[in-house]
C-alpha cells in the first residue's frame, strides 16, 4: 500500500512491468496521459502504449534491458513517442529503474513524461532562429550592397574636392576654399559613420575578419597623428607623441589597432577646447603577460561621474555641456572596446570632470 501511495503521488505517469513486459501497476497520471482505465491496461503488454511501427524494435530494447537492468534514461538521443488509446502519438521522455520482485526477476518502473509543450516550444524556437538567420543574411547583403553604393560616390566627392583644394584645375577664392573644405569634411564624416556601422554589424554577427601580423605601435601612432594633425591645429591644440627608443611590436590586426587609436585620439581632440592632446606608448609586464600600453591624454572637459557607466554603450553620446554638441553617433568607444576585446586587449580610462581624461589601450605583445 505504501508503494502504491508513492506511485500515486508521483508527478509523472508511472508504469511498472514485469520481466515479460506486461503491465502490473500504473498510477492515475498514466490513466490521464494515455486515456485508458486502469483495468484496461493491467496484464497487457507494454507495447500497447508504443506506436505499432516501433513494436519489434521496442521488444528488442526491452529484452536487452532485462539482461542489464539499471537506472537510466530510455532512448538517449532519440525522439521517443508513446501511443494513446485514441491512436494519437505524443512525444515523451522515459526513465527506467529496476526493482526486485518476490520471484527474484526484476520489475521495471517506467516514469513517463509528456514533453509535447517543450517540443512545440523547441520547434517554434527553431523556426524563429531560421527566420533570424534569413533576416541576418538579408541584412548582411543589404549592408554590403549599400556600403558599396554609398562609399563609391563619397570617395569620388572626397577625391575631386581634394583636387580642387590643391588648385590643380585653377585658383580658388577664399569663400570657395572654405566651402570646399566643408564639403570635404562632411563627406569624410559621413564615410566614417558608414564604416562604423558596417564594422558594428560585422562584430555583432561574429563576422569580423582579423588578420594577425606584427604591428608597429609607433607606425600606427604616426599614421593617427598625420590623420588628425589638421583637426588639432584648427582647434589650436598641441598634439604630442612620446614613444620609447625601442620599437614596440604587437601581434594584432593592424586595421583594428589603427581604428582604436584613431577613435581615442579623435575623441580627445573633439572634447578638448584648449591645451593639448598627448599620445604615449610603453610596455608593461602584467599577470597575463607582456603588454603594449598606449595612453591618449587630453586637457578637455573630462567625464562626469554619473556618465561613466554610459561611456562604452552603443549610440551613447555624452553632452559635455548643455549648449554644445559634437559630431558623431556614439559608436567610436563602443567599437573600440569591442575591437580591443577581439584582439585580447582592454581599454580603461581615468578622468576628472573639467580637467581632462586619459584613455589607455592595453594589447598583448603576442597573439592571445
Amino acid at each position: 500500500m505504501e508503494s502504491f501511495r508513492l506511485l500515486e503521488s508521483a508527478p509523472d505517469a508511472m508504469v511498472i512491468v514485469d520481466a515479460d513486459g506486461r503491465i502490473q501497476l500504473l498510477n492515475g497520471q498514466a490513466e490521464k496521459l494515455f486515456g485508458y482505465r486502469r483495468d484496461e491496461l493491467l496484464n497487457q503488454p507494454i507495447e500497447v502504449l508504443v506506436p505499432e511501427r516501433l513494436h519489434s524494435r521496442h521488444k528488442g530494447h526491452r529484452t536487452d534491458y532485462v539482461h542489464d537492468p539499471r537506472a537510466r534514461p530510455m532512448g538517449i538521443g532519440l525522439d521517443l513517442h508513446a501511443r494513446r488509446k485514441d491512436g494519437s502519438e505524443i512525444p515523451v521522455e522515459i526513465s527506467l529503474s529496476p526493482i526486485p520482485s518476490e520471484t527474484g526477476a526484476a520489475m521495471i518502473v517506467s516514469a513517463i513524461r509528456d514533453v509535447s509543450e517543450r517540443k512545440l516550444y523547441e520547434r517554434t524556437l527553431q523556426e524563429k532562429n531560421r527566420e533570424l538567420e534569413t533576416a541576418n543574411a538579408a541584412k548582411d547583403q543589404f549592408l554590403a550592397s549599400m556600403s558599396h553604393e554609398l562609399r563609391t560616390p563619397l570617395n569620388a566627392i572626397i577625391g575631386f574636392t581634394g583636387t580642387l583644394l590643391m588648385k590643380l584645375p585653377g585658383p580658388l577664392t577664399p569663400d570657395q576654399d572654405k566651402q570646399l573644405r566643408i564639403v570635404q569634411s562632411s563627406a569624410r564624416h559621413l564615410l566614417s559613420l558608414i564604416n562604423d556601422i558596417l564594422d558594428l554589424a560585422r562584430i555583432e554577427t561574429g563576422k569580423a575578419e582579423l588578420h594577425f601580423e606584427p604591428v608597429s605601435i609607433g607606425e600606427v601612432v604616426a599614421d593617427v597623428k598625420d590623420s588628425l594633425r589638421s583637426f588639432a591645429a584648427d582647434k589650436g591644440l598641441e598634439f604630442n607623441v612620446t614613444l620609447p627608443e625601442t620599437p614596440i611590436v604587437v601581434e594584432a590586426d593592424r586595421r583594428s589597432v589603427h581604428q582604436i587609436l584613431l577613435n581615442l585620439a579623435n575623441n580627445a581632440i573633439k572634447y578638448t577646447d584648449e591645451g593639448s592632446v598627448s599620445v604615449d606608448a610603453a610596455t608593461s609586464q602584467r599577470d597575463r603577460g607582456a603588454e603594449a600600453i598606449v595612453n591618449v591624454t587630453d586637457t578637455g572637459v573630462g567625464i562626469r561621474p554619473e556618465d561613466r557607466d554610459r561611456l562604452f554603450q552603443a549610440f551613447e553620446q555624452l553632452d559635455p555641456s548643455s549648449t554644445r554638441r559634437v559630431e558623431g553617433v556614439g559608436l567610436g568607444l563602443y567599437l573600440s572596446l569591442k575591437l580591443a576585446t577581439l584582439l585580447g586587449g582592454a581599454i580603461s580610462f581615468t578622468s576628472e570632470h573639467g580637467k581632462g581624461s586619459t584613455f589607455t589601450l592595453a594589447l598583448p605583445l603576442e597573439r592571445p
